[in-house]
């Protein structure tokens, strides 16, 4: 460990000689350098690590604007600053990592107050760097505040490389807590994963006075899909729609995979009737859903049970409440919700809201 934080001394003198004309100013930032590389090692989340480095980018060498973006098995996560440029760089790295949609990128400093303020930005002068370890793949845009010579690429270039072993890091504890609580197939949450959320769902909801409702779902003639297309087309159709609903649900929420082609996500601070209103939706979509496979196209329904918590929270009641509502919407002819749409409408004499079932 001492011979490779000498080596590093060793490389960051010989940069920061180059990079920066007096000897105080050559110390300094020298300094702040190997602070910020010790610190890297003590994150113990992606958006920890990468502010890290936004930080230590910032207050070195400057800059306008600073993307980092990391790839992995089951994703692309994003760090952007500012948030106000991000309209403009998000189509860049679209392009560059060859994303589908915007709904597949994950922002890890999500500010939701200042997304009002979004402005389109001149990206002329914005350069990256790549750096890739054997779990994970970074690309860092900048947009430096100076010209950038290639002494500041080696400082980057340090900074960089001692991010990507520190995420690589944490990728690998990730994984390993990841074997156990998600589905391998479709990257939900698995049954067990889900049994433990709910009971501390549950629990916060109860002691808050909080809603809290549950949605099961099954996708209907599941078996003969899998007679048609093969278990390989299933497995496409069970990724497709777990997909899906992962961009049409809150990041809050918790949806699994309870076995099978059936699926459950816990809803917190939602009453039924609002969790009926996103059951129906999500079922308007996944009917609406063409699944390319095999130079065919897959459709496919999917029937919803909906059930919110009582007031003795009995959690056991509630999935079982959700299983017999999806049951009935099966037995009701299959992609439909039960208990059934809601219609929401307006007594003007008494000035509020009620609601009549439709079926």
């Amino acid at each position: 460990m001492s011979k490779n934080l000498d080596r590093l001394s060793h490389r960051l003198s010989a940069v920061f000689g180059l990079v920066f004309g007096s000897s105080l100013n050559r110390a300094d930032a020298q300094n702040k350098l190997a602070r910020h590389i010790v610190a890297l090692n003590g994150k113990t989340s992606p958006a920890e690590i990468i502010t890290e480095v936004a930080d230590c980018l910032k207050g070195i060498l400057g800059y306008r604007l600073f993307a980092f973006v990391n790839k992995k098995n089951a994703g692309v996560d994003v760090w952007l600053d500012p948030r106000m440029y991000k309209r403009s760089i998000e189509d860049i790295i679209i392009r560059d990592f060859q994303i589908k949609d915007a709904k597949d990128l994950t922002y890890l400093n999500t500010h939701k107050d200042r997304e009002a303020c979004l402005e389109k930005f001149n990206l002329d002068s914005l350069v990256h760097y790549d750096h890739k370890e054997e779990n994970c793949y970074s690309r860092l845009y900048m947009m430096p505040c100076r010209p950038i010579s290639a002494f500041h690429d080696d400082v980057v270039r340090i900074v960089l490389q001692g991010c990507s072993v520190a995420l690589s890091r944490q990728i690998k504890i990730e994984q390993l807590k990841d074997a156990a609580t998600i589905d391998p197939l479709t990257g939900c949450y698995n049954r067990r994963a889900f049994d433990a959320q709910l009971i501390g769902h549950a629990a916060a909801a109860d002691r808050h006075k909080k809603p809290l409702s549950v949605v099961m779902f099954d996708l209907d003639h599941f078996k003969s899909l899998n007679d048609t297309y093969g278990h390989l087309g299933g497995d496409e159709v069970l990724k497709e729609v777990s997909g899906l609903v992962r961009r049409n649900i809150r990041t809050e929420d918790i949806f699994a995979r309870y076995g099978g082609e059936e699926f459950i996500a816990i809803l917190s601070e939602t009453d039924k009737i609002h969790a009926i209103e996103l059951a129906d939706r999500l079922r308007q979509k996944i009917s609406a859903l063409r699944i390319p496979f095999n130079n065919r196209t897959i459709r496919v329904t999917a029937s919803f049970g909906v059930a919110q918590l009582g007031g003795d929270a009995d959690i056991m009641k509630l999935v079982e409440d959700a299983d017999s509502m999806l049951y009935k919407a099966k037995f009701n002819g299959r992609n439909t919700v039960m208990p059934g749409l809601i219609k929401v409408h307006r007594d003007e004499n008494a000035q509020s809201l009620s609601l009549a079932k439709v079926h």
